[in-house]
């Protein structure tokens, strides 16, 4: 519980954990007391210095209800929009607490009060004003933070080549791993003549056991900083209908590979001097059964567990470690699993989302859209419930012949 409460609170000065507090405290415990369960003839919230009752107290509630979560996520994770926002938020309470009294009490008192309670208010605001360099983006590229060599398995297509792309502009030079040795080829050129970093090639099949390790075998010498165990495959169909070898090779492909490789090359990572990164591509799909992929979200939730317990046994270690659990995403994926083509977020938006959340988060949904899917279902409904609505959103992604 202490190393948890450390990694909750470290990264921000205490005047800003006791704000993160504070909003968390609003946003999940007094508001929907406020909204849902105080009697709407003595409810008032006050804007601007303005009090509103009854129903009108009950709707405006709920934006200071966004207000506060959008606050203590943003505080948690030290997201770019908090400022300047969180300090104009804040403003606005300074303003209200020093007009409410004033309308409301009057006469001298009334100022009076109105002053003292604006004071802290419009100190707080002023503080997160001059915090702005606070939720800046890190500015030390990874090469920087990590070191010179990264090594990415399923690189040649889809979120792996994003991947790869990513770590190279921020100078990394990068092991590509997959199957297809002259797509490989093609973005090892690509990186090395738009960012002048190395590259280093290896075809392997990764469901295949001697080739993972011999994927281990062939950077032994380098100083390998990052390891992205981005390779999966997915199925999509009836149980009953799919073909039980390929299955067992997603199996082995999503699940035995970044076992099997995360081991054989952490002892090297954790022996370096500086941090070390592993990233996991896991998938929503993990969050929940999903019928019609039924195996594949087996193996991205074991992806997600595995990441996130590494994750803690390995945060003291100097060894950062992130699941990354993207939704429908625009890649070759969709074709290969033998899905209907359907909408999806673009790869590099979703390769975005991991390395921000890399050292700071340990699993991260990319996505507003699919955070909501992947939680408030899981949250709010039995997982029985959630089971029958997944099946219907699948069914029209599934051929009728595979359903």
């Amino acid at each position: 519980m202490r190393e948890w409460l450390r990694y909750v609170f470290a990264g921000r000065p205490a005047w800003m954990n006791v704000l993160m507090v504070f909003s968390a405290y609003m946003a999940f415990v007094y508001l929907p007391w406020d909204i849902f369960i105080k009697p709407a003839a003595v409810d008032e919230e006050v804007w601007f210095g303005v009090r509103f009752h009854g129903g009108w107290a009950k709707f405006l509630a709920l934006f200071h209800w966004y207000v506060y979560a959008a606050a203590a996520y943003g505080f948690r994770h030290m997201k770019t929009w908090m400022w300047p926002w969180a300090a104009v938020y804040v403003g606005q309470v300074a303003f209200s607490m020093l007009v409410w009294p004033m309308l409301y009490a009057g006469g001298f008192l009334g100022f009076l009060l109105g002053l003292f309670a604006f004071v802290p208010f419009a100190f707080a605001a002023l503080v997160l004003w001059n915090a702005k360099d606070s939720f800046e983006e890190e500015s030390a590229p990874l090469r920087e933070r990590y070191g010179e060599w990264a090594l990415v398995t399923g690189a040649s297509s889809g979120i792996g080549a994003e991947f790869a792309r990513a770590l190279a502009r921020n100078g990394v030079s990068v092991v590509l791993v997959a199957r297809r040795e002259e797509r490989l080829r093609e973005l090892a050129t690509e990186l090395e003549s738009r960012h002048g970093v190395e590259t280093k090639l290896v075809v392997a099949d990764l469901a295949s056991a001697p080739d993972v390790a011999r994927v281990a075998a062939a950077v032994d010498g380098l100083d390998l900083a990052i390891l992205v165990n981005n390779a999966g495959a997915g199925y999509s169909g009836s149980f009953a209908k799919q073909d039980g070898e390929r299955l067992r090779n997603m199996v082995l492909l999503n699940c035995a590979a970044p076992v099997q490789l995360t081991s054989l090359l952490l002892p090297g990572m954790l022996a370096r001097t500086a941090r070390s990164a592993v990233v996991v591509t896991g998938s929503v799909s993990g969050r929940q059964a999903l019928p019609l992929h039924a195996v594949y979200s087996a193996t991205k939730a074991f992806d997600l567990l595995f990441g996130e317990a590494l994750a803690v046994e390995l945060c003291n270690q100097g060894v950062d470690v992130v699941v990354l659990e993207p939704g429908s995403t625009v890649t070759e994926f969709q074709e290969q699993a033998g899905e209907i083509a359907h909408t999806g977020q673009p790869a590099d938006e979703v390769v975005a989302t991991a390395l921000d959340a890399l050292g700071r988060q340990h699993s991260v949904v990319a996505g507003w859209w699919n955070w909501l899917r992947a939680n408030l279902g899981a949250r709010l409904l039995p997982r029985s419930t959630v089971a029958y609505l997944a099946r219907d959103v699948m069914k029209a992604q599934t051929p009728p012949e595979m359903r």
